[in-house]
C-alpha cells in the first residue's frame, strides 16, 4: 500500500504490528552483536559490515518505493547534504558505540541510553522548537535524573555510554526532522556515505588476516545479517510511524530498551543493588511519560468529538 493510498480497517492494525516489530528487532538486536563477538569479530569489523551490507538492503528498498529522485536531489543539495553528512557521523558513532557496548558486557548501560532518549527529545524540543512541558513530563524528566545519579553511583564514574547513546540519536533526530527527504531515502544516502569506510576497513582486515567475516560460510552468514538488521527496523518505524498516534509510539518505544535490558541481564552483565535502583527510577520515568502521552491523546480525541458534534 503507497503513502497516499485510503486507510483501511486493516491499516492501524498492520501499523500496530510494524511498531511492535521494529521495536522487538531493535531490542533483539545485542544478540546479532554478541554472536559475531563469539566468532572473533571485534566492534570495529561489525560496524563496517553493517555499513556495507545496509546499503544494499536501503537501496532496494528506496527502489521499491520510487524514492531515487529524492536520492539524487540530495546529492544535488549543498545545503541538504551537508546536513546529511551531519547525521551520518552522529548514526555512525551511535552505531559504534552501541555495537562496542554490547560486545563489551555493557547492553545494561546501553538500554539506560535508550530510554533516557525519548525524555531527552522533551528536553531538546523546548530548547529548539519552544515546545511545552507539562508537570508530568517534567516529573517524568526528574525521575530519570535521579536514576542516571544511581547509575553513576553504581558504575563510579557517569554513565558515559547511556548519555553519548541518547545524545546522539536525539541530536540524529532533530537534524532528520529539518532535511526534507524521507526516512528510507534519507537512509540510503547516510549508508552511501558510510560505505567508503565501511569497504575501506574490511578490505585492510583482509589484506591484513584480521578479519574473521570470511573464514566460513557462517561467518559471511552473520557479516550478510547485519544488512537487513539495521534497515528493516527503520523502514518498519517510518512505516508505522504515519500512520499510528503519537501517544501509541511513545508507549511501544519503551519495548526495545526493556528488551535490551533483558539481555543484558540474560548474558550475566553485574545487576548490583544500586543498579536495580537506579533503573526503577528510569522505568517510573517512562511510565510517567507513557502515561502522560495516552492522556493527552485522549483528551484531544475527546476534544476532537465535542466539536463534531452538531449543536
Amino acid at each position: 500500500m503507497s503513502a497516499m493510498a485510503p486507510a483501511t480497517s486493516a491499516t492501524p492494525r498492520a501499523a500496530l504490528v510494524s511498531a511492535f516489530g521494529c521495536y522487538v528487532m531493535w531490542g533483539f538486536m545485542p544478540l546479532l552483536f554478541m554472536g559475531q563477538g563469539a566468532l572473533g569479530f571485534d566492534s570495529l569489523e561489525i560496524l563496517a559490515h553493517r555499513a556495507l551490507w545496509a546499503v544494499a538492503v536501503a537501496g532496494l528498498l528506496v527502489l521499491l518505493a520510487k524514492q531515487g529522485g529524492q536520492v539524487r536531489s540530495a546529492f544535488a543539495s549543498p545545503r541538504t547534504l551537508g546536513w546529511l553528512i551531519l547525521s551520518t557521523a552522529l548514526i555512525g558513532v551511535n552505531w559504534g558505540l552501541y555495537v562496542w557496548a554490547t560486545t563489551h558486557e555493557a547492553t545494561l548501560e546501553a538500554s539506560l541510553g535508550y530510554y533516557i532518549n525519548p525524555l531527552l527529545n522533551m528536553v531538546v524540543g523546548l530548547w529548539l522548537f519552544r515546545e511545552k512541558i507539562d508537570r508530568w513530563g517534567w516529573v517524568a524528566i526528574g525521575l530519570a535524573a535521579v536514576g542516571v545519579a544511581f547509575q553513576t553511583a553504581a558504575l563510579g564514574r557517569p554513565p558515559w555510554i547511556s548519555i553519548v547513546l541518547a545524545i546522539s540519536f536525539a541530536s540524529y533526530g532533530v537534524i532528520r526532522k529539518r532535511v526534507p527527504i524521507d526516512a528510507q531515502a534519507g537512509l540510503l544516502v547516510e549508508c552511501l556515505l558510510l560505505v567508503p569506510f565501511g569497504l575501506a576497513w574490511v578490505l585492510w582486515l583482509q589484506h591484513t588476516g584480521a578479519g574473521v567475516a570470511f573464514d566460513s560460510p557462517v561467518n559471511t552468514l552473520w557479516a550478510l545479517a547485519n544488512g537487513p538488521a539495521t534497515v528493516l527496523p527503520l523502514a518498519l518505524f517510518a512505516w508505522s510511524a504515519r500512520r499510528l498516534p503519537l501517544s501509541t509510539i511513545g508507549f511501544i518505544q519503551f519495548l526495545a530498551p526493556t528488551l535490551q535490558f533483558a539481555v543484558g541481564v540474560w548474558a550475566g552483565e553485574a545487576l548490583t543493588p544500586l543498579r536495580v535502583i537506579s533503573f526503577a527510577f528510569i522505568w517510573g520515568g517512562a511510565g510517567v511519560f507513557a502515561a502522560a502521552a495516552f492522556f493527552r491523546h485522549r483528551a484531544a480525541r475527546e476534544a476532537l468529538k465535542r466539536c463534531a458534534e452538531p449543536v
